[in-house]
């Protein structure tokens, strides 16, 4: 168990992890959008529930945004803040494309689950320093 959390603590909380983190940000960032500005996107890459899939999406961006930041202002403020940005910005533009709606309940999904992706990130965190 005590080798498993060493390995854990160097992938997720070494510097030099940083940089692939904020590609794996960047790369979710681009399926995320083409998958919420597509007129019809695949619905095999879904839940059968939007605001799952919102939940799931943001979930996962702020875990990988925490990991991809240093500074505790910027994983605690800017993060939540930049994420909701974008959502709002993604239901804003599906106003204007055919076949999707920008609802207000998709930003709240997009809420709970940077909720969830940070308070899976510290609870990780935590696990992580814990001694054996």
């Amino acid at each position: 168990m005590r080798h498993l959390r060493l390995a854990l603590h160097s992938v997720l909380f070494s510097a030099s992890a940083r940089p692939l983190w904020r590609l794996v940000l960047l790369l979710l960032l681009v399926f995320i959008s083409y998958m919420a500005l597509s007129p019809a996107p695949p619905k095999s890459l879904g839940s059968s529930w939007d605001k799952l899939n919102h939940a799931l999406a943001f979930a996962s961006l702020a875990f990988c945004g925490h990991w991809s930041l240093s500074s505790g202002r910027a994983r605690w403020i800017a993060l939540p803040l930049a994420l909701l940005a974008y959502g709002g910005a993604i239901e804003l533009l599906q106003l204007n494309i055919p076949g999707r709606d920008g609802e207000w309940a998709d930003l709240l999904g997009d809420a709970v689950g940077i909720t969830i992706g940070l308070a899976a990130a510290v609870t990780l965190q935590r696990l992580a320093k814990r001694p054996s």
